[in-house]
């Protein structure tokens, strides 16, 4: 795998959605449940860093805003 999809699939903003899902399928080598698990694992991830965070963080700092961990 060329370092240049690798690097499409960190820059995935620039990118129109269809060629970001070749960008992740290209980096797990077209396996579209390593992909799938990839991404779940990162969706984990972030839903603790958002917990720790909102730990972390005084009410008054966010002017009460609370982070949703439900896509609407």
């Amino acid at each position: 795998m060329g370092a240049s999809v690798v690097k499409e699939a960190f820059s995935a903003d620039e990118l129109p959605p269809e060629r970001e899902i070749e960008a992740v399928l290209a980096y797990h080598d077209a396996d579209a449940r390593a992909a799938i698990g990839t991404l779940l694992d990162d969706i984990r991830h972030l839903r603790r860093q958002l917990a720790l965070v909102e730990g972390a963080m005084s009410r008054g700092m966010t002017r009460g805003w609370l982070p949703d961990y439900d896509r609407r």
